[in-house]
């Protein structure tokens, strides 16, 4: 007889068998041991979870000489049929191949025919969700109402292709991706009947790898067996799967950290000459940094790791970076994920993540001291302006000089090339504005960017380097790096502003302008406010607070100003 592969030896023959579905199985068991099965039953989820083993487990279950059970025997002739084929009454469909009407019609006008060998006739449909819009109409009557001795099992990877009508029709059950933990206890149990030499190391590496799925994992232990030799290693399983080694990992984590952006990049520039796969190597990179995060957080999860394993070497990593750090280059390796699904060249993206990880600065070392000299310098400062401030607020307003009039600069007339600034419309949004309004949008705009970068990646793109900087009942003023962004934010406008509508609550008009031209503008109408005392004060999206209005009145505050900026700043009258 020829090989078998390992995933087709050990598939389940009993719903003990099924790893990580016990949520799924022990319904299906009490539901036959009751006598209370429906007639048709949906089983959605990801691939290699049990879907197609748990139905052809149920066909036998059901049909098994000793049922009611909550386990088939097979042992009787049922279950052996049913096991081998050679019993018609159990049909398994593949619906990718067998997607038509005609198909359909045909099971329709056979299910009317008792079953020959069994009490029941099981139709498994697999890849449910291949079949044509005429196909599963055909199907409706016949799923609604079968004759008695008639159990449809539909099965799919993607539930939400399947009509509602049929999904109504059915019970369905979500398998759920099978646990690393579940997926090792698995492999163990079959390598020591197999009689196969292997780490447990190595078996962690091919269930992280596999994402969930156990007839990945079975295959992928099948090839290190043929690659290796008389012993599994992690060196062969690294081979077969393309992931990296965790000293790899621990030396470049290593490197980019302390900035030696040379060694982080010749190490990448190795793995990928030695055929390593790219996006593997960022995919276990991201998972190392997690690992590591989670160890500092709360080292008693040592058994929560998902691709590290707590060595001396990961120790002392861990004990060295900064949560701040980690978190900061597992988003670089992230947006780096993200643009490597669109190019044809992966290993430039990830140098780039690489020296934006090196260039991250102002992130100290776990117990490294901040303390510099500069700081104490600008503490010394802060603590002497504090004290004037406060000599200020004793003696009123006598010590206060008069306002030095200023030279009133009218801004352009335009943004950069391109892009014409209207001033007059950011004016009239600047006189409107309120704190409350600009605050709204402030507190949503997280979650609107993120919608918005699901509908429609070039607009978000668009918006990326935008920040609300004032707004109205009506309009909200967006400021932007580039002009060239102005512009473009103009051509998304139909998508921005509906969406924007949806988080907000009320439809508001965006008005974009240049980051110089907002500044200026928003100079000119501080000092509007100045020279207008009795008129009603208004704050824009910057929330001009009474400092910023009287900076120029006095010398203390326009020094207190320079040193700590205008958010530590609170002046009362």
């Amino acid at each position: 007889m020829s090989y078998q592969a390992l995933y087709r030896v050990w598939r389940p023959r009993n719903f003990e068998g099924v790893v990580g579905q016990t949520h799924i199985t022990r319904t299906l068991q009490n539901a036959i041991e009751q006598d209370k099965f429906s007639h048709a039953y949906l089983f959605s989820g990801p691939r290699g979870t049990g879907k197609t083993s748990a139905a052809k487990i149920f066909a036998k279950t059901v049909n098994c000489e000793r049922s009611p059970a909550k386990e088939p025997c097979n042992e009787c002739d049922a279950c052996i049929g049913i096991q081998d084929g050679s019993i018609s009454d159990v049909i398994e469909i593949d619906a990718a191949s067998n997607n038509g009407v005609e198909q359909i019609r045909e099971i329709r006008d056979k299910v009317k025919y008792a079953p020959s060998a069994v009490p029941y006739k099981v139709y498994i449909i697999d890849e449910v969700h291949m079949l044509s819009m005429g196909a599963f109409n055909a199907l409706l009557k016949t799923l609604e109402e079968p004759p008695k001795h008639v159990i449809f099992i539909l099965a799919t990877t993607e539930p939400h292709k399947i009509p509602l009508t049929i999904i109504s029709r059915c019970q369905r059950f979500d398998f759920k991706r099978i646990s690393q933990k579940s997926m090792i206890e698995r492999m163990e149990k079959i390598t020591s009947v197999e009689g196969i030499a292997i780490s447990r190391e190595a078996l962690e590496i091919v269930a992280l790898t596999a994402e969930g799925g156990m007839r990945d994992a079975l295959s992928l232990l099948d090839q290190a067996i043929s690659y290796s030799e008389e012993e599994v290693t992690i060196d062969d399983v690294l081979a077969v799967t393309g992931s990296v080694s965790q000293a790899k990992l621990t030396s470049v984590v290593q490197a980019l950290f302390q900035q030696e952006a040379k060694t982080a990049l010749e190490a990448v520039d190795v793995l990928i000459q030695q055929g390593k796969d790219p996006g593997r190597f960022v995919f276990d990179l991201i998972y190392y940094l997690r690992d590591l995060l989670l160890f500092q957080s709360a080292p008693d999860l040592e058994h929560n790791l998902e691709r590290a394993l707590p060595d001396e070497a990961f120790r002392s990593l861990a004990a060295e970076l900064s949560p701040g750090w980690i978190q900061q280059a597992i988003r670089e390796l992230n947006r780096c994920q993200q643009e490597m699904k669109w190019t044809t060249s992966p290993k430039v993206f990830i140098e780039i993540a690489m020296l934006n990880m090196v260039e991250v600065q102002g992130l100290p070392a776990k117990g490294q001291p901040v303390e510099s000299e500069a700081v104490e310098q600008l503490s010394r400062k802060i603590d002497e302006l504090e004290k004037e401030l406060t000599a200020l607020k004793e003696r009123g307003q006598e010590t206060q000089t008069s306002p030095q009039p200023k030279q009133k600069r009218a801004p352009a007339k335009s943004g950069r090339k391109g892009y014409n600034v209207p001033y007059e419309r950011i004016r009239q949004v600047l006189n409107e504005a309120s704190k409350e309004e600009i605050k709204n949008v402030q507190n949503r705009w997280a979650d609107y960017m993120e919608a918005l970068k699901q509908s429609n990646a070039p607009a978000h793109a668009t918006l990326l380097n935008s920040k609300p900087r004032a707004a109205s009942p009506k309009a909200l003023v967006l400021a932007f790096r580039y002009d060239i962004h102005c512009s473009l934010a103009l051509e998304h406008q139909k998508t921005i502003e509906p969406l924007l509508t949806e988080f907000i609550g009320k439809p508001l008009t965006i008005i974009p302008i240049p980051e110089p031209n907002w500044q200026e503008i928003r100079e000119e109408y501080v000092r509007k406010q100045k020279t207008s005392p009795d008129e009603e004060n208004q704050e824009d999206g910057e929330e001009v607070s009474s400092s910023q209005q009287s900076n120029e009145e006095d010398p203390v505050i326009s020094e207190a100003r320079k040193l700590v900026g205008d958010d530590l700043i609170e002046v009362q009258e």
